[in-house]
């Protein structure tokens, strides 16, 4: 086996142009769709769990002077927290549901390519 050969095939694989297959956009496309919901799922996950660990800490008297005011104010924080919480589900699954919907078309028209190409 000539090592040589293989060592200059694999250094002139990394100058030749690179050619973007049809499997690299339906993947592209498939992370398109879903990025919207992905985005706001962290994101709105993350801000109401920590607004619920504020309500928390403020009801255990952890922060806030542990007076019944701001207990109160932490019971009602970390309620709006739960809920932030709970409803961040179905809005991801809308949300990434609508982005399948609007790149359905492309996708299964590329994967009917693919798949037609493979046969």
């Amino acid at each position: 086996m000539n090592t040589d050969k293989i060592v200059a095939e694999a250094i002139a694989k990394d100058y030749a142009p690179k050619d973007t297959s049809k499997i690299v956009a339906l993947k592209k496309l498939d992370r398109k769709a879903r990025a919207k919901a992905e985005v706001f799922g962290y994101t709105f996950g993350v801000i109401m769990t920590l607004v619920l660990g504020v309500g928390m800490c403020l009801a255990m008297g952890v922060i806030g002077g542990g007076t019944v005011a701001m207990m109160v104010l932490g019971i009602v924080i970390g309620v709006i927290g739960i809920v932030g919480v709970s409803v961040n589900y179905p809005i991801y699954k809308r949300l990434l549901e609508s982005g399948k919907n609007q790149y359905a078309s492309d996708i299964l028209r590329l994967a009917k390519e693919i798949s037609d190409k493979a046969e």
